[in-house]
């Protein structure tokens, strides 16, 4: 497969690799994108990419809570300067609050605001507010208690993030707080037993190759069963610490764990959901001194 300077490119934002390590990579890899960014890692020449770092669409995301139930609901706009606009948050606000009364984003879709379906509302709101607006995503969380935290808020209940937190047991505050945490850290799942299985094993092999490529420049290898039996599980646990909500370090007492926090404050955390706005979402990239000429000429 050839090799285009485009590839490099996107290899080098999302690894931060040097041009020609990246370059190898992909020839290496026959220009497999996930594979390149393995083969960095394993060199020791790239970070573990996260989807969420290509974070591109602008919005906002609104959340609200009533009782045991809360939602978080991601509508997009073309430009930032739309988020800031009354009109569009005032459209954010109508949709959270009607999400509450459904449990899919299809079925928000199609819900009643104000006499016209909320898709209904969205494509009226195009026509006033000059730019392609779109429902997104919803998510639900539900349990004892829901605590909500919106981080860079735009106005009340929106912002950039949006985290729900669901306990179970007499919340004393801890949810807010665990919620904030959240927004920081961006935990890949609640628990161990949450991640994803493929998630884990792709780690594990790159941590493996990466021991194994370490060991043979060492001046001092390693036996086999040293690095089997405990380098690898020793990284594999950082890797859940890191990335499990429950295994991470509280960021309000970096001593325990938020697992150790929440029990400690007589609660289990039950569920949670991080929705950031334009999470995974990839930006097309505009040559902004082109656009404008492109405008001048016209």
């Amino acid at each position: 497969m050839a090799i285009t300077a485009q590839m490099v490119k996107e290899l080098r934002e999302m690894s931060g690799a040097g041009m020609m390590d990246a370059k190898k990579a992909l020839t290496e890899n026959d220009g497999n994108m996930e594979a390149a960014i393995d083969w960095l890692r394993t060199k020791g020449l790239a970070k573990a990419a996260k989807k969420a770092d290509r974070i591109a669409a602008e919005g906002l995301v609104g959340v609200a809570v009533v009782g045991g139930k809360g939602v978080a609901v991601e509508v997009n706009s073309e430009t930032d300067f739309v988020a800031k606009n009354a009109d569009f948050q005032k459209l954010v606000s109508s949709i959270t609050a009607a999400a509450l009364n459904t449990a899919t984003v299809e079925e928000l879709a199609a819900a009643d605001m104000g006499g016209k379906s909320v898709d209904d509302a969205i494509t009226s709101a195009v026509a006033v507010i000059g730019e392609k607006l779109s429902l997104r995503r919803m998510e639900l969380v539900e349990g004892d208690t829901v605590a909500s935290y919106v981080h860079n808020a735009a106005a009340d209940g929106m912002g950039k993030i949006g985290v729900l937190v669901a306990v179970k047991g007499a919340d004393n505050g801890i949810a807010k707080q665990i919620a904030m945490h959240i927004a920081a850290t961006a935990p890949l799942a609640l628990s161990e037993a949450d991640l994803d299985p493929v998630l884990v094993e792709r780690e594990r092999a790159v941590q493996t190759q990466k021991a194994l490529e370490e060991n043979e420049t060492a001046a001092k290898p390693k036996p086999a069963a040293v690095i089997e039996n405990n380098i690898i599980p020793g990284r594999m646990k950082k890797f859940l610490e890191e990335n499990t909500l429950l295994g991470q370090k509280f960021v309000m007492n970096p001593d325990i764990t938020v697992g150790q926090a929440a029990k400690d404050a007589g609660v289990e955390v039950t569920a949670f959901k991080r929705v950031a706005v334009g999470e995974g979402i990839e930006k097309k990239e505009e040559d902004f001194a082109a656009e404008v000429a492109k405008t001048l000429a016209g």
